[in-house]
């Protein structure tokens, strides 16, 4: 047997490395697309890539301008799937066609169909994706390359969704799903492929049909899926978790996503970052939610409308309101997948929010014009979610104008939908608009019904603030009402921790973690810097901000970029311009980020960022092991035990719990 024969059999049972080392002096045109193939499902992403750039130089150095095609070709589709970087896509892009001029029809001209269609898609421009699709179907078809047919189906199905028709559409993505299912298509372009499905039905709060797909991807990616098909998996699980909780294991799925998609992600990173500090924004957790939130804004993703959302949290409406009134006005051009990078539906979420942010801040004209945008796309685009999401935002708007009876109508159609939905966070938030139309309307009885469902569905997820909110308007007081309190003891016994909660008693071996939470639990609602809990121990070693391999690959991209805004310019394409510059300004901020003085590599932001980090997993670690024995005292622990460079334990204002801890 071949050692390229064994590499494949490696592959086969995802020993990566054991496929890496075993091609390392491998020198076939064949070797070198199975070593970029095992590179990056080892995690090195920009290894794989540089190995795909090597084979081009080789084979157009040797004449071969069938392979040089074929390899550019590559290039371009795995800058287009990780990086977010489209302005280097077409710099691949372009110089696959000048290798193949003149030649006939390869199956390179199938690849570079199927890349260029997402490249136009991403970028904005419906009528280019969709001229690029159907060459991308019709090459596929006659070369053999199942991939460039199945990807030009799916793309074709999601224009038919842009353009208002979503039956048609959803019923072309079905298909394409039956085809993934059937092994029609190679690993790499199954999982991009479930990963369109999903962010398609997300793009219209369809969270049924992005359930049923997500749970497909989520059985079909163990044994299947590699390089950062995994993670893009987590991704869509903590999006769905989310909506349908418990909020702790929707944060868990997301900061998985985070590590295992680092390797792979560039700027698209912000996607798993953004998608964790929405989900700790519903927790409560709003100094978490912040430090999601900003470092995808350091990365060039769009953290609206989250960060709007918490800046209400957070007391400063004023800054809200404008922070979406922004983004409404001027919604962010960024060639992304999992939202629909233009038309209407880019503005749902968007919209969603402003609604919510008008009706706390009492602006009815703000609230109103929000309602009737979502109502017209409600009406154009045509699914439950949008429906709820409109009917919600009406009844905020007759709220303010001093019409509750019109908005219990509205409010409760939203409800209704949410439920069928199986959206108990977004039912539990309309019915707290229900039940304050009731109590405007002089109904107490039904009031109180949906304001306890409400309570029950937040404090279900894990939502402490929303329910502490629901409680106040339960008691009718401005203030938290008080609970009788629940008493845990954690005790030190020589050779374990023993906990006592309710009726239960449990014993864990010491951990690091237990040993952390021990101190949090003596001094509720004080921050303790993780540096200082951990003593400056058991931190790892810094290392490099981005490696010397990475540097070297966002410099070249940097020239691609460069060059692509030249023949932009050129061409006087002034949007073309404006998004290969914001992919400039993206490798600038990166490169600036991890040089410092002298041209020397920076390291991961010393120890106080390193202890953070350690000091959260332990604690996580912990926290899990202790679920495992008590799921509720676990679950409680999950919820009010806060991470980050600086710890807290802050109890639940609904149901405190006193401890006495024992050392």
């Amino acid at each position: 047997m071949s050692r390229l024969a064994d590499a494949k059999a490696a592959m086969a049972r995802d020993d990566w490395t054991a496929a890496v080392n075993l091609l390392a002096d491998e020198t076939s045109p064949e070797a070198a697309e199975a070593r970029a193939i095992a590179h990056y499902g080892n995690g090195e992403f920009e290894v794989a890539v540089g190995v795909w750039e090597s084979l081009y130089e080789s084979r157009r150095e040797a004449g071969e301008n069938a392979g040089a095609g074929w390899a550019a070709a590559n290039v371009a589709l795995y800058l287009l799937v990780d990086t977010g970087l489209m302005a280097p896509v077409r710099s691949w892009v372009a110089r696959a066609d000048r290798e193949l001029e003149g030649l006939g029809e390869v199956p390179a001209h199938a690849l570079l169909a199927m890349v260029r269609t997402y490249e136009r898609f991403m970028c904005g421009d419906p009528d280019g994706a969709r001229r690029q699709a159907r060459r991308s179907m019709e090459l596929g078809a006659r070369l053999n390359v199942s991939p460039a047919v199945l990807l030009g189906q799916v793309a074709t199905a999601r224009l038919l969704i842009a353009d208002g028709e979503v039956e048609q559409g959803l019923a072309a993505l079905d298909d394409a799903a039956l085809q993934l299912m059937s092994g029609a298509v190679d690993p790499f372009t199954t999982g991009m492929l479930y990963c369109e499905l999903v962010c398609a039905a997300q793009g219209l709060l369809a969270y049924d049909r992005a359930r049923e797909w997500t749970d497909v991807m989520e059985h079909w990616r163990h044994g299947h899926a590699y390089g950062g098909l995994h993670g893009r998996c987590r991704v869509h699980r903590a999006e769905l978790l989310r909506v349908s909780g418990p909020g702790a294991a929707a944060e868990l799925e997301a900061l998985a996503a985070c590590d295992e998609l680092r390797p792979w992600m560039r700027r698209e990173f912000g996607w798993p970052l953004v998608e964790l500090g929405n989900i700790r924004l519903r927790l409560g957790d709003l100094d978490g939610a912040e430090d999601a939130f900003l470092q995808a804004h350091r990365r060039a993703w769009p953290s609206l409308p989250g960060l709007a959302l918490l800046r209400l949290e957070q007391g400063e409406a004023d800054t809200a309101t404008k922070l979406i009134a922004d983004a409404v006005n001027n919604p962010p051009d960024l060639p992304w997948k999992e939202r629909p990078p233009f038309g209407d539906l880019r503005l749902v979420p968007l919209l969603d929010a402003q609604s919510e942010i008008a009706f706390a801040s009492g602006d009815t004209a703000t609230a109103t014009r929000a309602a009737a945008r979502l109502s017209d796309i409600g009406e154009r685009f045509v699914s439950p979610g949008l429906a709820a999401c409109a009917a919600l935002a009406t009844a905020r708007a007759h709220m303010l104008a001093g019409d509750p009876a019109l908005a219990i109508g509205d409010a409760d159609i939203a409800v209704v939908r949410w439920c069928e939905l199986d959206a108990p966070y977004e039912a539990a938030v309309a019915r707290v608009v229900l039940g304050s139309a009731y109590a405007a309307s002089g109904d107490a009885v039904r009031s109180r019904l949906d304001w306890q469902a409400a309570h029950a569905e937040f404090e279900s997820f894990g939502a402490v603030r929303r329910a502490a909110e629901v409680a106040n308007l339960l008691a009718g007081e401005p203030r938290t009402p008080t609970h009788q309190s629940l008493t845990a003891t954690m005790a030190w016994t020589g050779d374990r921790w023993r906990f006592a909660f309710r009726d239960t008693e449990i014993a864990l071996s010491d951990l690091k973690g237990l040993q952390y939470l021990a101190t949090l639990l003596s001094r509720p609602g004080h921050e303790f810097r993780a540096l200082d809990l951990c003593g400056g121990h058991d931190v790892a070693d810094p290392v490099p901000v981005i490696d010397v391999l990475a540097r070297a690959a966002y410099r070249r991209r940097l020239d691609e970029v460069d060059q692509d805004i030249a023949e932009a310019q050129h061409n006087n394409d002034l949007a073309r311009v404006d998004l290969a510059s914001r992919d400039r300004e993206f490798l600038l901020a990166e490169l600036s980020g991890a040089v410092g003085l002298g041209g020397r590599l920076r390291h991961t932001g010393g120890a106080a960022e390193r202890a953070r980090t350690s000091v959260t997993r332990s604690l996580r670690y912990a926290l899990d092991r202790l679920a495992d024995h008590d799921h509720v005292l676990g679950e409680h622990l999950k919820r009010t035990v806060r991470t980050g460079s600086c710890c807290s334990y802050s109890p639940d204002t609904v149901a405190p719990i006193n401890w006495t801890v024992r050392r």
